[in-house]
């Protein structure tokens, strides 16, 4: 039997938190405010990379879901005014919570890989309905490392946080990314939420939570 990993890198879409969550209370959030936002930041630096028609542009990645790191952003930072004032509140599985406290009391470090951009990822996990959940995490990753589908990323991620591949873990509920974490040496295991309605994928381990993941591995459980 393989010893347990001693990290563990999450994405969070359907892995720590619902994809309800994401598409029908934070995307249309950002949507409704990102005419305002635009109009308030005309010049800046965060919108250089967005080709004009500005506005329009965003809307159509947004429309497509790109995982263009100048969208993530721009979502992130409007994100931030709906933390900040309590209009928003991020909702995490309820299994997420408590398994994240065992794992980093039991020694593992915790990271965060997700196309959302790192404030964003920071806000989420900062404003849970669990409570602040930031100092359980060893460090967050965004596309700025690569695409989710590149196994370079993966790559990139264990030289950045110092990690042995075949000692980390990727917990996923996206085939393609599992598949190019475990081409750059990582453990995989796919979350298989029935709320979310995903898929098995018969080339990863399996979970329904994080609670049959720490059982599947030996992590620190209950």
């Amino acid at each position: 039997m393989s010893l347990p990993p001693a990290a563990i890198v999450t994405d969070i879409e359907g892995t720590t938190t619902p994809i309800d969550f994401v598409h029908k209370t934070l995307f249309p959030y950002a949507r409704a405010r990102l005419a305002a936002f635009c109009a308030a930041h005309i010049g800046h630096k965060i919108l250089a990379d967005v080709p004009e028609p500005v506005l329009e542009t965003l809307l159509g990645w947004m429309d497509r879901d790109e995982k263009i790191t100048a969208l993530k952003t721009v979502q992130g930072m409007i994100w931030e005014e709906g933390y900040r004032t309590g209009a928003l509140k991020s909702v995490l599985y309820p299994d997420v919570p408590p398994a994240l406290k065992r794992w980093s009391q039991g020694g593992l470090r915790l990271f965060v890989y997700s196309s959302g951009s790192v404030p964003a990822q920071k806000l989420l996990f900062g404003h849970s309905d669990a409570g602040d959940l930031t100092p359980l995490f060893s460090g967050f990753f965004d596309t700025a490392v690569g695409a989710k589908r590149d196994q370079t990323s993966y790559a990139a991620i264990c030289r950045g946080a110092n990690l042995s591949p075949g000692e980390t873990l990727f917990l996923s509920d996206v085939a393609a990314e599992l598949d190019a974490a475990r081409n750059a040496g990582l453990r995989t295991c796919q979350l298989v939420r029935a709320e979310d309605d995903t898929k098995p994928c018969p080339d990863h381990d399996t979970a329904a939570d994080f609670a049959e993941v720490a059982r599947k591995f030996g992590l620190p459980r209950a």
